[in-house]
């Protein structure tokens, strides 16, 4: 049978998702833990690939297996072999043609900014902490112009793999909570350091600068070289994956960080 996973984690002691030699990552972690609960090998396909320093609300994962278990026994017998910062959130189990990642219709992020003179050390790792005022509102007005079907070439990571640069962003706000600066982004697939690379433009828009409108003349030249910097991991979040209506799974609502 095939059976899907939600799984949160704390990235900030992890070199990312996949797995990789000589480095600690998420997907040997949750392989090993689901092989010892179904007591055969087991390999997870993921909704998307976080970097490292990168945290998940809910990463979605697949796996066939053989063995015979309950939701409750995935779930729960998985976590008994998982680290701390690691965490099954719901097991389900789904048809032969569901694919973590092929079924996707859309996936969202949410970048979170400690905006105060003081650096946030009870969520140290888990924000990016900006000194500087911030104008949340010259922000968001930057933002809207990435709304849409775009070549996201000047938000690309260099060395990305993605075959084509074309996305189409379906959401994009930012606002501010307090000391908090919350961008929340949502795509039908995103392009390597997309996220954190939009919200280096922000970062400089929102610091006065930069104008409002260099957003929209990064996004038209096409070229990596000209876009700004690259955002701290830290405050990065895989908030969740949309799929289609006949794969209900449970939704999750993040909270606000006490303390900052």
């Amino acid at each position: 049978m095939r059976i899907a996973l939600g799984i949160e984690y704390d990235g900030t002691r992890f070199s990312g998702w996949q797995t990789q030699r000589h480095a600690r990552a998420i997907q040997p972690l949750v392989e090993h833990a689901l092989s010892k609960v179904a007591d055969a090998p087991v390999k997870v396909v993921c909704a998307g690939r976080t970097d490292a320093g990168v945290h998940a609300c809910c990463q979605v994962v697949h796996f066939d297996t053989h063995a015979e278990r309950t939701m409750r026994a995935w779930t729960l017998g998985a976590n008994a072999h998982l680290p701390e910062d690691v965490s099954v959130r719901w097991a389900r189990p789904v048809s032969d043609h569901f694919n973590a990642r092929f079924s996707a219709l859309a996936r969202a992020y949410r970048y979170v900014i400690a905006n105060r003179p003081t650096r946030a050390a009870i969520w140290a790792h888990k924000v990016t902490w900006e000194c500087r005022a911030l104008d949340a509102e010259r922000m968001a007005r930057a933002a809207a112009s990435l709304l849409g079907e775009h070549d996201f070439s000047s938000f690309r990571a260099a060395g990305c793999q993605a075959h084509h640069p074309v996305r189409t962003l379906r959401r994009i706000s930012v606002v501010r909570d307090g000391e908090l600066v919350v961008i929340d982004v949502e795509a039908n697939a995103f392009l390597h350091h997309m996220v954190r690379n939009i919200v280096g433009v922000l970062l400089e828009i929102g610091r006065g600068e930069r104008p409002v409108e260099w957003m929209s003349e990064l996004l038209a030249a096409r070229d990596r070289a000209r876009g700004g910097m690259t955002a701290p991991p830290g405050g990065l979040y895989f908030m969740r994956v949309e799929y289609p209506r006949e794969f209900e799974f449970p939704t999750v609502d993040w909270l606000r960080p006490p303390g900052v």
